[in-house]
């Protein structure tokens, strides 16, 4: 299904629209008292993720009522929705909750839009750090506004690496993630661990970060918004193992183009 260039700036204004209103409600919960449940036994939801959903699917659903629409917190409650080839705005409402409930300032919305399970529009917003990451296919990156691109860095150890520890505490898991890491600390120059899978793929996309992976994350809502703005700001999303990046997989990986190959060298075996 082709979209014309139009349709996908309507797309985008909307996203951006909701996702500044579900900031609003992120940016005032920031500084009060959190009401926390517990989906596991270190994943958590406040009112103010489910506040977000509700605001962002109701203003989105009137716009576009024939659209399909995939939430963290609705797949949570009513169980796996299947993305198909319609217009599909795949949402995770508050990336990042741990540290909103620890007072950490790496939150955001992530507002993705699929069509024919391809990736078309981004909007990534941190609204306590007030950077917008927007992307549309073929149209560009940008930060508040202003164009971004992958960083430059051709090697793979003065590359700073991203990646996640996860929600499970079981120690196979657990043996796994941290092994990765210590074999991975030989060949980069440092590790970060934001808290956010959105905000790690909005640093490869403005040059912040140079290589992401992560493994066994939620679910294609913390990724469908920072796939098109690695891709727009000249980056590559692929699965960790090299392969390319499959959206409903639970596995993300990127880059910029020119240490692709030695990451995945990197990776090789332990993904």
């Amino acid at each position: 299904m082709a979209v014309d260039e139009e349709s996908k700036k309507a797309f985008l204004a909307s996203a951006i629209d909701a996702a500044q209103k579900a900031g609003e409600l992120i940016r005032k919960g920031f500084y009060q008292t959190k009401h926390v449940e517990h989906k596991g036994v270190v994943d958590l939801v406040t009112e103010t993720d489910k506040a977000c959903e509700e605001l962002i699917f109701t203003q989105l659903k009137q716009q576009y009522p024939t659209h399909k629409f995939i939430g963290e917190e609705t797949t949570a409650a009513f169980g796996t929705t299947e993305l198909t080839d319609d217009p599909t705005w795949i949402v995770d409402p508050l990336d990042g909750t741990t540290n909103f409930v620890h007072g950490f300032p790496f939150v955001c919305v992530s507002i993705g839009l699929t069509i024919g399970k391809t990736p078309e529009v981004g909007v990534v917003y941190n609204p306590i750090m007030n950077e917008l990451f927007t992307g549309v296919r073929g149209q560009g990156a940008f930060l508040n506004g202003n164009p971004i691109k992958v960083s430059s860095q051709t090697e793979l150890m003065s590359s700073l690496l991203a990646t996640e520890a996860g929600t499970k505490r079981d120690k196979i898991t657990l043996d796994a993630s941290t092994d990765r890491i210590n074999s991975l600390l030989f060949k980069v120059r440092s590790l970060r661990m934001s808290g956010s899978c959105a905000l790690n793929l909005c640093g490869i996309a403005c040059g912040r970060l140079d290589v992401f992976f992560e493994v066994g994350f939620g679910g294609p809502w913390d990724v469908a918004g920072g796939a098109v703005i690695v891709r727009e700001a000249g980056g590559v999303v692929f699965d960790p193992s090299g392969a390319d990046f499959d959206i409903t997989a639970q596995r993300v990986a990127a880059s910029n183009p020119f240490v692709k190959d030695a990451f995945v060298d990197a990776l090789r075996d332990m993904v």
